[in-house]
């Protein structure tokens, strides 16, 4: 029998969600996702010494202030991640705009053509790339923007709710990761259920009712669920357009070669969903979204903590450039 994560392979993209190269060599998937937290914890490990120092130095050679400097080291040292990763992988990298513009568009809009002009100057084509952007209001349309006006391809992250989703498949953006494990952690700690049989998990619920939309009214944007907490999820999503999984999930899947895994999600088999709309209706975007507690409160929380390690990050580089 192959291993569960072979047979998922056979109905989905994996991608894996991490920054150790080591990982991503040894599971071969078609894609990477990076994000500032990812990037803090593989930053700690001596081995990637080189790319920081080599961010440090571009930086000082970029001039500034202290602040303009760590922000030019911050940048560049997602780029050199993401180019080592494009080593490897033979898809995408997904690399993360700062948290802290995730509510504002037109910052967003230009930090992203700068690590796509960063990546350039990689010679590395933006076609590999994959900018990652909050799926607040704000981001979804810089997302439109950035993908209409500039070719640029967005992945949505951070994504709770179904009115999430519908905005980004009207912006067109070309993926969006809705966060499953985070999904399952707040209905365990509001409901005190366990949610063991992965089917009845709200999280794979949730993605399982997006690519059901999706697929109903042909949108073409991807369909990657993320933030796994188990494998079970994992396995009832196997047929979703993509799946971004951690090591130790990864490593879970490919040592299982005791079941054999059938595909739960296709586009023969969605149901049908009544059409709604929320790009061009702020009010009702905000509103819809704001009924969804889970979605308020995850969505604010991941913006926060991704913040947060970024600024931890970019503290690190400033000491070191001091």
């Amino acid at each position: 029998m192959t291993s569960v994560l072979d047979q998922i392979k056979q109905f989905t993209t994996i991608v894996a969600d991490t920054g150790d190269f080591e990982t991503i060599a040894e599971y071969r998937p078609q894609d990477a996702t990076t994000n500032p937290s990812l990037i803090l914890a593989a930053s700690q490990k001596s081995e990637y010494s080189k790319l920081i120092d080599e961010a440090l130095e571009f930086a000082t050679k970029k001039g500034g202030d202290l602040q303009e400097q760590a922000e030019w080291a911050f940048d560049k040292l997602l780029i050199n991640f993401g180019r080592e990763i494009l080593k490897i992988v033979p898809g995408r990298v997904s690399t993360e705009v700062d948290a802290r513009l995730s509510f504002d568009k037109e910052g967003t809009i230009a930090r992203a053509k700068r690590l796509i002009k960063l990546y350039k100057d990689e010679g590395i084509d933006k076609e590999r790339v994959l900018i990652k952007i909050a799926s607040t209001f704000e981001g979804i349309h810089a997302a439109y923007e950035l993908e209409t006006q500039h070719n640029i391809h967005c992945n949505l992250t951070l994504l709770f709710s179904f009115t999430q989703a519908v905005a980004c498949a009207e912006a067109g953006v070309t993926l969006i990761s809705p966060f499953v494990g985070r999904i399952l952690d707040w209905y365990k700690n509001h409901t005190n259920e366990e949610y063991s049989v992965p089917e009845n998990d709200p999280g794979v619920i949730s993605v399982t009712n997006i690519y059901n939309y999706y697929k109903q009214y042909g949108y073409k944007t991807i369909v990657m669920g993320a933030s796994f907490r188990n494998t079970g999820e994992i396995e009832e999503l196997a047929g979703c357009d993509f799946l971004t999984i951690s090591p130790n999930l990864l490593a879970e899947l490919h040592k299982d070669k005791n079941k054999k895994i059938e595909r739960k999600l296709s586009p023969e088999k969605v149901k049908k969903m009544e059409k709604v709309s929320y790009f061009n209706n702020e009010k009702a975007f905000r509103w819809s979204l704001n009924e969804d507690a889970m979605a308020t409160e995850k969505l604010a929380e991941g913006i926060r903590n991704f913040a947060k390690d970024g600024i931890r990050l970019e503290e690190m580089l400033k000491s070191r450039l001091q």
